[in-house]
């Protein structure tokens, strides 16, 4: 009888082809091969499970399923797919290649439908106005390179398979699906979430070395590691993922790495968070959609951002791939990698392929331009447009000299407390009283309740349009725009919940946007920041304590001209304010839960038990922000 290999070549030369998805996966059994039925669900909560004994899923998760998380999006009505599986196969690679199709994909036409010298303009735009006016931190902004095949589907994707995996070792999945209308192949360096045994792995990759025509080289990789922008922009993801790893891990994400992840067109930069869950895996995926590094972060606002400067839906792009089953012991498994480097293809010919670059404060736009053509390199090589490349001749990066010295000083100024296991650190002043974490759009907010608790505080967070419950402690939370808004319902429900606490004389911690907001009920100016200082880590004097903490923000208070019934902590030459503190009330600028935030658990630890045990009294208000 033969195998399902065989008999998948066999059926693509038909008229039409029964689902199927072959995928090749770092952490698989060899080269899987799954045919089953199709159906569609609407909600991830929808997808069927699998056991051990019976079948596994393969759902197809577009980018419009965000739309669950409350987020907007431009409806595409891309379907949430799932592959039933019926049949499975292992065969080793070699075999898969030798069976693979090995013909061309013929392919005419081949541009992106937005120009270089117009998205180059839009990175000024997205620059100036998004992450320039405080919506956040970084941003990515999608071009699809499109062309024409005559080729059907199902075989064209088989063919770029196997040149995928000759030509990017280095991915994380090599696959192609086809799954009713709904083809793709590619090759995507990066795992988004996985569950096993109830531990859950993200990996957020971000920064690129852009490989030159002559090959990568030790130089230029050192050169790359030790480019600030390129440090940012991995701790900014690294820190996104954190949010959700603490939302879907009871003790948080400890962090490794960094690594590096070389493809044949570019590094990358990576680390990967581990924790441990109890959740069904749907909800992990339904609380990890999507990650910061094809959104932006915060991602609630990354989305908005995206609607506005991104035309139409994004259709996969962005979204998931998702292997669910089950172990031996019926616990539950999950392996998701992002849908990135991928070739869509549609039945009438169109060829499809979605990239976007990481937009961060200090963005060149030329400099973007070139990165969305490296990250389309692989694969459009693979469809024939794009001189090939031996990879198996480039060398191994990360056994330059100086490479790994270079990785590990990445770590020497980040929080120990994200990067090993983490261990509960009770205070005693603490131990059984309540905290509201009140979330300003930005999830940062699980974070500090994942440091509270560990501390001993029982949290509540909530959503800033929800009625304020009481609590020992209210913390008024970080999030996106400009503090100065009377006119945003956002900004004014925090003013209300800030001013509310503090004429009642209770317990106040305000962090960066409301830290800003109760600078100005306190009668501090406000005002944009020359530069932003999203995703930037400085030492500052902290009352009198030297520290190194994590900033992002775009809006800063400023010291006033007369006193104010507050004690300030802040730069004189810059004039910028980092924290306030009173009676029964304090604020930070910066974010002590970041991982830029060297010692923030232990400056929390000191500051929440001294706020809890002040003597309240309402401070002077003025009647509007500055």
């Amino acid at each position: 009888m033969p195998d399902l290999l065989t008999t998948l070549i066999a059926d693509i030369q038909q008229p039409t082809t029964a689902p199927f998805a072959v995928l090749h996966r770092a952490e698989g059994p060899g080269v899987e091969i799954l045919r089953g039925d199709i159906i569609d669900v609407d909600r991830l909560a929808d997808i069927p499970l699998g056991t051990h004994d019976g079948p596994q899923v393969l759902a197809l998760v577009p980018y419009r399923q965000i739309t669950e998380r409350g987020f907007v999006c431009h409806d595409d009505a891309a379907p949430l797919r799932c592959l039933l599986v019926r049949q499975s196969e292992v065969v080793d690679l070699d075999y898969a290649l030798r069976l693979l199709p090995a013909d061309d994909v013929p392919v005419t036409g081949g541009a992106f439908d937005i120009d270089d010298d117009t998205y180059a303009a839009m990175v000024d735009r997205v620059v100036a106005e998004e992450i320039g006016r405080g919506e956040g931190a970084n941003f990515v902004i999608r071009r699809d390179f499109v062309a024409h095949t005559d080729t059907p589907a199902p075989r064209a994707a088989l063919a770029l398979l196997r040149r995928l995996l000759l030509g990017e070792p280095g991915a994380y999945w090599t696959f192609a699906v086809h799954a009713g209308e709904e083809t793709m192949v590619g090759a995507t360096p990066e795992r988004h979430v996985s569950v096993a045994d109830g531990q859950v792995m993200m990996n957020p990759i971000s920064g690129t070395y852009r490989h030159p025509a002559t090959g990568p080289d030790g130089p230029g990789l050192l050169e790359f590691l030790e480019d600030p922008k390129e440090t940012e922009e991995l701790f900014m993801v690294v820190d996104e993922e954190l949010k959700m790893m603490s939302r879907v891990c009871d003790r948080g994400g400890q962090v490794l790495g960094p690594y590096l992840k070389q493809m044949s067109a570019l590094t990358h930069t990576e680390y990967l968070l581990a924790g441990h869950t109890d959740r069904d895996v749907r909800e992990v995926l339904r609380e990890t959609m999507f990650a910061a590094t094809v959104t932006g972060s915060p991602v609630e606002n990354a989305a908005r951002v995206i609607a506005r400067h991104e035309r139409v839906g994004r259709g996969y792009y962005s979204g998931m791939l998702a292997l669910i089953g089950a172990d031996p012991e019926g616990r539950q498994t999950l392996d998701a990698p992002i849908l990135i480097r991928t070739v869509y293809l549609a039945d009438g010919g169109a060829v499809r392929v979605p990239v976007g670059a990481t937009l961060v404060r200090h963005s060149v736009p030329a400099h973007e331009v070139a990165e969305t053509h490296a990250k389309a390199a692989g694969v459009l090589r693979a469809l024939g447009l794009r001189p090939a490349v031996q990879a198996a001749d480039a060398p191994d990066l990360a056994a330059y000299p100086g490479v790994a010295a270079a990785l590990a000083r990445r770590n020497e100024s980040l929080a120990a407390f994200w990067l090993r296991p983490q261990q509960d650190r009770p205070v005693p002043a603490l131990l059984g009283r309540d905290a509201l974490i009140v979330d300003a759009e930005d999830t940062w907010t699980a974070m500090l309740a994942h440091l509270l608790r560990r501390l001993g505080m029982r949290v509540t967070v909530q959503r800033w349009d929800a009625p304020t419950c009481d609590a020992d402690l209210v913390v008024a939370g970080p999030g996106p725009g400009d503090p100065r808004r009377l006119d945003d319902p956002r900004m004014a429900r925090l003013r209300q919940i800030m001013t509310d606490r503090l004429a009642a004389g209770r317990p106040l911690l305000a962090v960066c946007l409301s830290h800003q907001i109760l600078a100005g009920l306190l009668g501090l100016p406000l005002r944009p920041l020359a530069e932003p200082h999203q995703g930037t880590q400085r030492r500052i004097d902290l009352f009198g304590r030297d520290v190194r903490v994590g900033f992002y923000n775009t809006f800063t208070a400023t010291m006033p001209e007369a006193p104010v019934a507050a004690e300030l902590a802040g730069d004189p030459s810059t004039g910028e304010v980092y924290a306030l503190r009173g009676p029964g009330f304090a604020s930070v600028q910066c974010h002590l839960e970041s991982l830029l935030s060297t010692d923030g658990v232990d400056i929390l630890a000191d500051l929440v038990p001294a706020l809890l045990n002040s003597r309240a009294a309402a401070p002077t208000l003025v009647p509007r922000i500055s």
